[in-house]
């Protein structure tokens, strides 16, 4: 997509988004922008400058032993827990070693773990990574999730988040409303773009955008 514009984080100059303007829809809402995480989810560089500034964003004062690494954050991820690792955040597993995993989902998008996955969640500081909070819908299930399979949630990291609470817990960024002051979120059947009859530009999820 070639109509993108570039947001540089002030506090960590090689953090960069990409949001393209638009009418587009997602599993939870229709937006105005299409925020293009590719290159951080994906060049390791930018994934690991990410993960730098999330280390900073999100000062931990509780142990985290494991990172579920949601919206294909996993390299983010384990940059993470390298991140923590050296910057001393304590992690209660025998070997002092973060996992780092990638959640499974069912067909209503509830988050499920298998037998051979549980012992690394069940009792376990976790820490949820997302690429983006808008609605704050799939992480509320994600919460959920999580704690019925006898999490601890030890933070929410995004790199870029609308909410900046959900489910009483805070939710830590590198970017925000304030960085792209114009977004907005709005559900299906209140969309001002829909009733101005505006065309849908593109679907998109945490895989990325299918224009129309």
């Amino acid at each position: 997509m070639e109509n993108y514009r570039k947001i540089t984080s002030t506090n960590y100059p090689n953090v960069i988004l990409r949001v393209v303007p638009g009418h587009f829809v997602t599993p939870n809402s229709h937006v105005n922008y299409y925020v293009d995480m590719t290159a951080i989810k994906s060049r390791t560089n930018e994934a690991r400058w990410a993960a730098e500034a999330l280390s900073a964003v999100h000062y931990f004062t509780t142990p985290v032993d494991t990172i579920v690494s949601c919206d294909g954050t996993e390299i983010i991820g384990a940059y993470l827990a390298e991140e923590l690792s050296k910057a001393g955040v304590i992690s209660m597993n025998a070997h002092k070693s973060i996992y780092v995993l990638t959640p499974e989902y069912t067909p209503a998008g509830q988050m499920i773990f298998r037998d051979n996955i549980q012992p690394w969640i069940t009792g376990k500081n976790v820490l949820i990574l997302l690429a983006s909070v808008t609605t704050g819908g799939a992480l509320s299930r994600a919460i959920q999730s999580l704690k019925y399979y006898g999490a601890k949630i030890s933070g929410i990291s995004a790199v870029f988040s609308i909410a900046t609470a959900v489910a009483g817990l805070p939710v830590y960024s590198i970017f925000s409303k304030k960085d792209l002051p114009d977004y907005e979120t709005h559900s299906p059947e209140n969309c001002p773009l829909c009733k101005a009859g505006v065309p849908v530009d593109g679907i998109c999820n945490g895989f990325g955008v299918s224009t129309l």
